[in-house]
């Protein structure tokens, strides 16, 4: 299990980005206050689906929807070999309470990027 570190994005020019290869269970922790953005690059050999789910979810109320199950997490999607994609962790906040894990991603390279 690794754990995704997070970069502070901030200052002028370039800045390195740490980078985590992610195992079969990873961690991260979500500060909404710092606009977190989680990447994922997909160098593996095939497409991966990941899943992103804090332990403490069951259900969010959404106005006008009313109660939405968030159990299961979050399904990313399918990442394609050399493909990148991005979550803006703020759109998904219902899925990220108690400790959050990611699965079905072991071998895609994952930044948290905190703005």
């Amino acid at each position: 299990m690794a754990t995704i570190a997070a970069t502070v994005v901030s200052g002028f020019g370039s800045q390195s980005v740490t980078e985590t290869t992610l195992t079969a269970a990873d961690t991260f922790t979500y500060d909404a206050s710092k606009k977190p953005v989680l990447l994922l690059r997909n160098p593996t050999a095939g497409a991966l689906s990941p899943t992103i789910d804090g332990d403490g979810g069951a259900t969010v109320d959404v106005s006008g929807i009313g109660p939405v199950d968030v159990s299961a997490g979050f399904a990313v999607g399918s990442i394609a070999v050399g493909a990148h994609k991005f979550i803006v962790l703020k759109s998904i906040e219902g899925y990220l309470k108690g400790t959050i894990g990611v699965t079905g991603g072991t071998g895609l390279v994952a930044s948290l990027l905190h703005f």
